[in-house]
């Protein structure tokens, strides 16, 4: 590829990116001083939404990894405001086809052949263009790696983008540029380290551009899943691939979010979602292994067969995630949390996961999920959307301290697994609107505190750490007593907080205002009786005055 082209690929990212730096810095910290902090927050959601929607134009308009990038932003919502990550959400790798003179050169060049000693048959046309490659429809003559059912086996061919090596290498160039402008951003420091993130979401990258990595994946998940009925895994023929071409058998059928087709073709669509819902629970709580791009475009229901039986289809393994041992016991404790409505495991599984910064309160924490549960707990997803906003807004405004401190943060362990269930949700409620997170989670959970201790062993345990908080109640009630006596417990009340909050920042300005004013009297005043270096001196001190006053947190 021109290096003028990429040159100007780079420029127009990083010079993309400034312009959203710079009119953030303006508005969320310069026009609140001017005087019209209520203009600002009251416009905020549409300036966040247009900057979503430029960026999604972009993002189309280049291809590449700006659209791997969007769909990453969009999964980060312990980071980024709801505006811009719902509007990233529909995000899809719908570029347009590359034209099919550079698909040859790379097939042919990477298998070493042309594509008719290779193929019987190959379609030009292909069937799913993405950003960093493209699908065709082929024939190939029956081999030991394929079933010889008939005369010619359907499969399909991943082909890699033209060049697609050298872009991935600008585009993560310019954003790293762009990470190290919002790693200086103290509230996004405080929350994210952006190097980090940005060093995790390109090594996922490169592992999605190589295919044999791929093909291996695919093979990883029909081990996993051989022997469960229901859950069909398309097989590699190895012969025809390479690093940058992949060749799978053909078992696409209906998409996962063709709703008429599933229903004509006598499946149930509630039983669709539910099976779904169950492998993901295998591959992130046994497996450790998961499918992490779970789009409509990867997920097929074959209708049933001979034997009367449906199956859920898998395709696509570029991107998957793998689960560290220690995240993997935190997700366990957060599943048998939620199976069994305990707020104070959920905190405690939090804890093991990491997702919460040092300064968080967990008391204040547990309470907000208690009263979360209370809300929610048990609950389709029918009823979640029925829920009044009101009673929403009371435990948001009961918990307004919790809210303003934020102390959540996702770890990168959890990045790709976060994004993964945002899908699969909105997946599974679009089969069965009245989908029941609960219902699902609650057998799981038993099944999995029984295989791991025994019901007798885990009741036990329960009952131990039931007892030993009551017989330390004694102990913490007198404890309570004493720092009453001695003044020590402070009532949390989030608005007053807030409000002396104001007023103190209100102070501070007040008192920097006068000093302002005096020093530019005085300094105008030496000025008009011809002392112009101690003029000169009070006025630099009248600017360093007017900065804290504008600048003052």
């Amino acid at each position: 590829m021109p290096k003028r082209a990429l040159r100007a690929r780079y420029r127009r990212i990083v010079l993309f990116f400034a312009r959203v730096v710079l009119s953030l810095i303006w508005r969320e910290l310069i026009v609140p001083r001017l005087g019209l902090r209520r203009w600002v927050r009251r416009t905020r959601p549409d300036h966040l939404r247009r900057i979503a929607t430029e960026f999604r134009e972009l993002a189309i308009a280049m291809g590449g990894v700006m659209i791997k990038v969007g769909q990453f932003l969009s999964a980060r919502l312990d980071m980024l405001p709801r505006e811009i990550t719902t509007e990233l959400a529909g995000l899809q790798d719908a570029v347009p086809p590359e034209d099919f003179a550079g698909i040859r050169q790379v097939l042919e060049t990477e298998l070493g052949a042309p594509i008719a000693a290779r193929f019987l048959e190959f379609e030009e046309t292909p069937m799913a263009a993405a950003s960093l490659g493209q699908v065709h429809r082929a024939r190939i003559a029956p081999g030991p790696t394929m079933p010889a059912e008939s005369a010619l086996t359907a499969v399909v061919v991943k082909v890699q983008r033209p060049h697609i090596e050298d872009l991935i290498a600008v585009d993560l160039a310019a954003l790293r540029v762009v990470g190290e402008w919002l790693q200086r951003y103290q509230p996004i420091r405080r929350r994210a380290n952006v190097p980090a993130l940005l060093g995790e979401f390109s090594r996922t990258l490169y592992e999605e551009i190589d295919y044999l990595a791929e093909g291996r994946n695919a093979e990883t998940f029909a081990a996993n899943f051989q022997g469960r009925p229901g859950v069909c895994i398309p097989r590699v023929v190895w012969p025809t691939t390479t690093r940058r071409v992949l060749t799978l058998e053909d078992v696409a059928t209906i998409k996962v979010t063709d709703y008429d087709a599933i229903t004509a073709a006598g499946v149930d669509r509630a039983v669709v979602a539910r099976r779904l819902f169950d492998t993901y629970l295998q591959q992130i709580f046994e497996d450790s292994f998961f499918h992490a791009d779970p789009h409509p475009g990867n997920l097929f229901v074959a209708p049933p067969g001979e034997d009367g039986e449906w199956q859920l289809t898998f395709v696509d393994f570029g991107m998957v995630g793998r689960i560290p041992p220690h995240i993997v016991a935190g997700l366990r404790e957060a599943l048998m949390a939620l199976g069994t409505r305990s707020p104070a495991r959920l905190v405690k599984s939090y804890q093991m996961l990491g997702t919460l910064l040092p300064h968080a309160d967990l008391e204040m924490i547990e309470k907000a999920v208690g009263r979360v549960f209370e809300k929610v707990w048990g609950k389709s997803m029918a009823e979640l959307r029925q829920i009044d906003p009101a009673d929403m807004r009371a435990v948001a405004q009961e918990f307004g301290e919790l809210l303003y401190d934020m102390p959540f943060q996702i770890p990168q362990d959890l990045i790709m697994l976060g994004r993964t269930i945002a899908i699969l949700s909105g997946m599974c409620t679009g089969l069965d609107p009245d989908f029941n997170l609960w219902a699902g989670l609650a057998p799981y959970a038993q099944k999995m505190l029984a295989g791991e201790q025994g019901r007798g062993e885990a009741l036990w345990e329960e009952v131990k750490r039931l007892g030993s908080s009551f017989f330390a109640l004694p102990g913490r009630f007198a404890a309570v007593l004493e720092k009453i006596d001695r003044g020590e417990i402070a009532v949390r009340m989030p608005q007053l907080t807030d409000h002396l909050r104001r007023i103190e920042l209100t102070g501070r300005r007040l008192l920097g205002a006068i000093i302002f004013a005096a020093l530019c009297l005085s300094g105008t005043q030496f000025y008009a009786y011809g002392q112009d270096t101690i003029g000169l001196i009070f006025l630099i001190g009248a600017g360093i005055a007017l900065a804290w006053v504008v600048l003052s947190r």
